[in-house]
């Protein structure tokens, strides 16, 4: 990775982790029934989410709500791509990498719709994750087996003029905020 981009992405990090941890404060809003209301199309369909940590925004009432099945990321090791484990509400979970919680068994799955944790946004659809790359390598392998639709969640207040990008990155096909719908140029 290039030094500069490197040292582009962390400051970038510390500035939308710092928007990022004010917006949770304030609270979600309706994020969660318009992401709901977003997925309402994709019924049957394999929907991804994720188990929120710290102060990011919650999917977890849009997950439990979707009709088709729901996974959750798993970390297999690093610098590989996700595996998806399904999950449902109630289910018996256990702590994974990182901290995040995962389903302690359950069916593998191949989802078509992605929900994907965010630091930070652009107008661009690009994203700014924790820097493992994991989402990355995930969308793209998903990507040349099928169509996936990448969802980005989060607040308003995580967008940032410009995420440093690398050929690695992958764009968002839409991002959902507390306030509605972004599809990307924005």
């Amino acid at each position: 990775m290039d030094a500069v981009v490197t040292e582009q992405k962390a400051a970038a990090r510390r500035a939308a982790f710092a928007a990022r941890k004010a917006a949770f404060a304030a609270g979600q809003g309706q994020a969660a029934e318009i992401l709901a209301d977003f997925l309402a199309p994709f019924r049957g369909k394999v929907l991804a989410g994720y188990m929120p940590m710290r102060t990011e925004i919650d999917p977890l009432p849009a997950m439990s709500a979707h009709d088709g099945p729901v996974g959750v990321p798993v970390i297999i090791g690093k610098g590989q791509a996700l595996k998806f484990r399904e999950w449902t509400p109630g289910c018996a979970m256990e702590e994974g990498a990182f901290g995040a919680l995962i389903p302690a068994d359950g069916a593998w799955l191949d989802p078509d719709v992605l929900i994907v944790p965010l630091v930070g946004f652009d107008a661009r659809g690009y994203r700014l994750g924790y820097g493992g790359g994991f989402y990355d390598r995930t969308l793209q392998g998903l990507r040349a087996r099928h169509s996936t639709l990448a969802v980005g969640f989060a607040f308003d207040a995580q967008q940032l003029p410009q995420v440093p990008i690398e050929p690695t990155d992958q764009q968002l096909d839409v991002i959902i905020t507390e306030t509605g719908v972004r599809r990307p140029p924005f």
